[in-house]
C-alpha cells in the first residue's frame, strides 16, 4: 500500500511548481522550522487523520503556505493597507491554496484519481509564528482508490 506516500508526494510536487513557493516541508504543527534561514514563502503540509473505506482513502489534510511580512520603515500613508506587504502575503498565499484545490477539483491530480471532496476551508493568520509570518492555512479532504488487498 503506497496510498500515504502517494497522496503527500503528489500534493508536494504541485506545491514545489508554485511560483510562490521557495520550500514545501512535512509534518505537524511543531515540525514547521521557523528559522530565519528558510527560503520563504513556505508551505508546510500536515495529514490530520485518514478515513479508510472498502475501497477508498480519505485523507484529511492542511497545507499552511506562509510568507515573511516585509515592514516598511517609510511613514504609514494608507491605514487600511499599512506600512507592510501582509495584504501581498495573503493574496498570492491564498493564490497558491486555491490552485491546489482547483487541480484536486478538475486538473491533472483529479484525472489521476486524487480528488478533492468538497471544498476547501482557508482560514487566514498573521503573527502566528515568531518570524512576523503570515499566510493562510487550507483545510481539505482527498480521496483516493484504497489499493490494499484482503489476501
Amino acid at each position: 500500500m503506497k496510498g500515504f506516500y502517494s497522496v503527500t508526494e503528489k500534493i508536494k510536487n504541485k506545491l514545489a511548481a508554485e511560483p510562490f513557493v521557495n520550500t514545501v516541508s512535512f509534518g505537524g504543527i511543531d515540525d514547521v522550522d521557523l528559522n530565519k534561514q528558510n527560503i520563504y514563502p513556505l508551505s508546510h503540509v500536515m495529514v490530520n487523520n485518514v478515513t479508510v473505506q472498502e475501497k477508498t482513502l480519505t485523507f484529511n489534510m492542511s497545507i499552511l503556505a506562509m510568507d515573511i511580512v516585509d515592514v516598511s520603515n517609510d511613514e504609514t500613508t494608507n491605514i487600511f493597507v499599512g506600512n507592510d506587504n501582509e495584504q501581498d502575503v495573503l493574496n498570492t498565499q491564498l493564490a497558491i491554496l486555491t490552485r491546489i484545490a482547483t487541480v484536486l477539483k478538475r486538473g491533472d491530480l483529479y484525472v489521476d484519481k486524487y480528488q478533492l471532496q468538497g471544498d476547501m476551508n482557508c482560514e487566514p493568520f498573521v503573527d502566528r509564528f515568531e518570524n512576523k509570518l503570515a499566510g493562510w492555512t487550507g483545510t481539505f479532504d482527498v480521496v483516493i482508490q484504497n489499493d490494499m488487498t484482503i489476501c
